[in-house]
């Protein structure tokens, strides 16, 4: 099937958009559902991933991809990249996005309302993906071997407004620390290696899908520190936010690191959409993405996630009923046993 244009594409996909946000039909009357989300109508789909240079905007990438190429006949679909998660959750809720990626931790309090969002986002999630695994790091001298040895140290806390303090803020406080207790500095995880070689911080805080490259990086020519994460304060966090949860980092996987740490998922990535999107809709783009998911693994790596147990797990922001309804129909979905 010939294919317009990708600058046809993106014109053809804003008057969409714009029709999709309020527009009518030619009786005057909004568009039906069926008129603009029927399986084999034409459709212009927008994934909002996030800026260049990480997982998002390659995974991203392979999802748009994947449905553009193998989604029912008149679909087309293409990735924006964007500032984030908390973007996205706000274009999704203003109709400018019909799926987004996000870090789950973030969508959690935005569905609330809470912890600085000024209202409740109605977000669903489509499907589970790749953990972002983090942990603190130091170099090795540098006197800081506990969570309580941040005391009074400047430490790389994430790229300003980039979302970090909805997972670090209850991680630290399991520790009894908060923002206070240290210098916060916020650069990305490139710079922050930067800041660890040159010894302008004494920490950072660095994660992503394992192996995630800043590590690699940070302890490819010097001795470093992984500063564990105190076993009760973790049983916290997994008992109190389903967002968290624990993650073996193997031994070997960096240089140096000889035997498995005890790291922590502090949010997985997640494809999420608006509440009000079409079931069928969702149901063909949950369907198209895990019938073909090993086309997002030749991708990025992060795309093995999109497996049978990973997908369906709760990490507090509902399902939507149109990818509920195709993980029922292939057995995957956990029901819930009477009475719980």
């Amino acid at each position: 099937m010939h294919r317009p244009s990708p600058l046809t594409i993106t014109m053809m996909g804003l008057v969409f958009l714009t029709a999709a946000c309020g527009g009518t039909g030619g009786n005057g009357a909004p568009d039906s559902p069926a008129a603009m989300g029927g399986a084999s109508s034409s459709r212009f789909l927008s994934l909002g991933s996030a800026p260049p240079g990480g997982a998002f905007f390659v995974v991203g990438g392979a999802l748009s991809e994947v449905l553009d190429t193998y989604g029912p006949a008149g679909w087309s679909v293409t990735a924006e990249a964007t500032k984030g998660s908390q973007e996205n959750i706000r274009r999704l809720a203003a109709g400018e996005l019909d799926l987004a990626l996000a870090n789950a931790a973030i969508s959690y309090f935005a569905v609330r309302g809470s912890e600085g969002w000024e209202q409740a986002y109605p977000m669903r999630t489509v499907m589970t993906l790749a953990p972002n695994i983090a942990l603190f790091l130091t170099p090795s001298g540098s006197g800081v071997k506990t969570m309580a040895d941040l005391r009074g140290r400047r430490v790389v806390v994430g790229p300003a407004g980039a979302g970090f303090e909805y997972f670090l803020k209850p991680l630290l406080a399991a520790h009894g620390l908060t923002y206070d207790d240290f210098s916060p500095v916020y650069n990305t995880q490139a710079a922050a290696v930067d800041m660890l070689a040159d010894g302008s911080a004494a920490v950072a805080f660095l994660g992503g899908a394992i192996p995630t490259a800043s590590i690699t990086q940070a302890t490819a020519s010097r001795d470093t520190l992984f500063i564990p994460f105190a076993p009760d304060a973790v049983t916290k966090l997994t008992t109190d936010y389903p967002f968290f949860d624990t993650a073996t980092i193997p031994a070997g996987t960096y240089r140096g690191q000889e035997a498995d740490f005890a790291g922590l998922n502090v949010g997985s990535m997640h494809l999420i959409t608006s509440q009000a999107a079409d079931e069928e809709l969702i149901y063909q783009i949950t369907r198209t993405i895990y019938e073909n998911r090993e086309r997002v693994v030749e991708k990025h790596p992060a795309g093995r996630a999109i497996n049978a147990k990973i997908i369906v797990r709760d990490t507090g922001t509902p399902f939507h009923p149109g990818a509920i309804r195709y993980y029922r129909e292939i057995g995957i979905w956990p029901e819930m046993e009477p009475g719980s």
